[in-house]
């Protein structure tokens, strides 16, 4: 898969890494041209590691060039683009890189950073935005999971908060506590996609049954959400 990255900070960096070591082609435009040189070179050099002592990640293009600029995408070849992640340290460009990918390439995901809570609304469809991350609401949805036993937990919003994936670690009183998940009546519009067990990841299956302290992640539409919390909570 071809992934293009606008960013080439730390943020950018770490994730081109972690996708290449998965086997993605991966592209990285930094507006810095001296960056983009020093990082450029160190691909040229040998490493016992994919990182190199000055942070170089091998296997990473790089590009010179404004991401917002619509001929700089064009030279950097997003139109080929499968994802884009928009990851610059500034919420404008981030949404600038999100338009022009969908509307000018037609890149069928972006992804883009928020890096200011206040401007999370803005990044959704409009702006070509198909998921949002903001660090600040990710670590507030795994506190709320690390002290919550017996309530729903919302960890993350998709489509504009149509859908989203939610967590439930099961307290005792829970009514589907020792029932199979066929019998569970969950909603139609929605599906256990895993179970944490003892630190352990269960694949969910109709037969699977369910236990106190069990960590249940479901995937949920807005409108089978009260539903689901009623199944697992009560």
């Amino acid at each position: 898969m071809k992934v293009s990255i606008a960013g080439g900070g730390v943020v950018g960096r770490s994730i081109a890494r972690d996708l290449v070591r998965n086997g993605h082609e991966v592209l990285i435009v930094e507006q810095d041209a001296e960056v983009v040189r020093r990082q450029s070179e160190a691909r040229g050099r040998p490493s016992t590691d994919d990182v190199g002592e000055d942070g170089s990640e091998a296997g990473v293009n790089w590009f010179a060039g404004d991401a917002c600029e619509v001929s700089t995408l064009h030279e950097a070849g997003f139109g080929s683009a499968d994802v884009v992640v928009a990851a610059t340290g500034d919420d404008e460009d981030n949404l600038v890189v999100s338009l022009l990918s969908k509307q000018e390439f037609a890149v069928p995901r972006v992804i883009a950073r928020v890096n200011h809570p206040k401007n999370q609304w803005l990044f959704n469809e409009s702006w070509g935005v198909d998921v949002a991350v903001s660090t600040p609401h990710l670590i507030t949805a795994l506190v709320e999971e690390a002290l919550s036993v017996g309530t729903l937990v919302r960890l993350l919003r998709l489509a504009e908060g149509k859908a989203g994936l939610v967590e439930v670690t099961l307290a005792t009183q829970s009514p589907a506590v020792s029932r199979p998940i066929s019998e569970l009546g969950m909603p139609r519009d929605s599906s256990v996609v895993a179970i944490v067990r003892s630190r352990r990841v269960v694949v969910p299956r109709g037969d699977t049954v369910l236990d106190v302290g069990d960590e249940v992640i479901v995937l949920v539409t807005e409108d089978s959400e009260e539903a689901v919390r009623h199944v697992l909570v009560g």
